[in-house]
């Protein structure tokens, strides 16, 4: 995934490469959910988490704290369905393009 932002760079595109990625991942993965057969219980959070992952990257810059928080969200809800996996492990990929997890402070 490293590779496909750094050659973005290099192609000299307007849209920061961080937010590409995010867009195709969360694009992704909602397709995937939207063709899955199964209901479970949380389908709506992820659902909703997905839709609001969209508007942020589709609104520029992102605030990574709430990417996290739907991130969260989305595998909480999604995390057991194991077709689903590839896709999700894409979106958090994309999501830590913005940033490694908060570093502990004592």
């Amino acid at each position: 995934m490293l590779r496909s932002v750094e050659q973005r760079l290099v192609t000299g595109s307007d849209e920061d490469p961080r937010v590409a990625e995010l867009r195709t991942a969360v694009s992704r993965l909602r397709r995937e959910l939207a063709a899955h057969p199964a209901e479970f219980p949380d389908r709506g959070i992820a659902e909703d988490e997905l839709a609001a992952l969209d508007a942020m990257a589709g609104g520029g810059a992102p605030e990574v704290p709430r990417l996290r928080r739907s991130l969260l969200l989305v595998a909480g809800a999604i995390g057991s369905v194991s077709a689903l996996s590839a896709a999700l492990t894409q979106v958090r990929g994309a999501v830590e393009l913005f940033g490694g997890p908060p570093v502990e402070r004592n």
